[in-house]
């Protein structure tokens, strides 16, 4: 099973989870900011695939998967080590693909690298954070113009923070899709997280207010 904490140790190390202030997209202040194209090692994004493999085989409502999916551009390397991971550490070999920003018109042409015949296959969607939803939302539009069927989505970080509406942008996935979203990690956690480590004491309150501003489990 993913310990969470050994997820959040992981990022702050290789600094794809930073504490501070950062200004979003939203234009919302926060006291954390988390990148996943900050991975730029082998052995680091080997230890990322082997994290999002194991999230992969925990849940059990994920089994009938024929297909990992990971949208340009993060999502791309990924979706690799996900795959890779699987293979060499589970004997678990899944098929997987991504898509181009823009559709390839010469050669064999299409948008779909790696697998590219996904009709009727199940798929998984496999990205780095859920803001908005909207490379999600790309994705599945994507995905069905192909004949595949969306059966979950895995991200790395749950914000866990209210969208448009009270609801969260996994919670408007989940609701409007009818798909399971999967996080290798949660606000909540890391908030308690650095509750329980004092080297970290002095993000706590600034987290703690974030959350209780924007949080849609308080």
């Amino acid at each position: 099973m993913v310990n969470q904490q050994a997820f959040i140790e992981f990022s702050l190390q290789h600094e794809l989870l930073q504490l501070g202030s950062f200004t979003l997209k939203s234009g919302r202040t926060s006291p954390y900011f988390f990148n996943l194209g900050r991975v730029n090692s082998g052995a680091a994004l080997a230890q990322l695939g082997a994290f999002y493999a194991q999230a992969f085989l925990d849940q059990p409502m994920l089994n009938s998967i024929d297909v990992l999916f990971g949208p340009a551009y993060k999502g791309i390397p990924i979706v690799t080590a996900m795959a890779t991971a699987l293979a060499e550490h589970h004997q678990k070999d899944y098929a997987f693909a991504f898509n181009r920003k823009e559709q390839k018109q010469h050669g064999e042409g299409g948008v779909l690298v790696g697998t590219t015949d996904l009709q009727g296959k199940r798929v998984l969607i496999v990205d780095d954070v859920m803001t908005a939803g909207t490379a999600v939302r790309e994705s599945y539009t994507l995905l069905q113009s192909q004949g595949a069927q969306v059966a979950g989505v895995m991200v790395a970080l749950d914000r866990q923070e209210k969208g448009q509406s009270q609801l969260s942008a996994v919670q408007e996935v989940e609701q409007t899709y009818g798909v399971p979203v999967v996080s290798l990690m949660d606000l909540t956690a890391l908030v308690d997280f650095i509750a329980a480590h004092p080297s970290y004491q002095k993000y706590l309150s600034e987290m703690q207010v974030y959350q209780k501003t924007y949080g849609v489990f308080l």
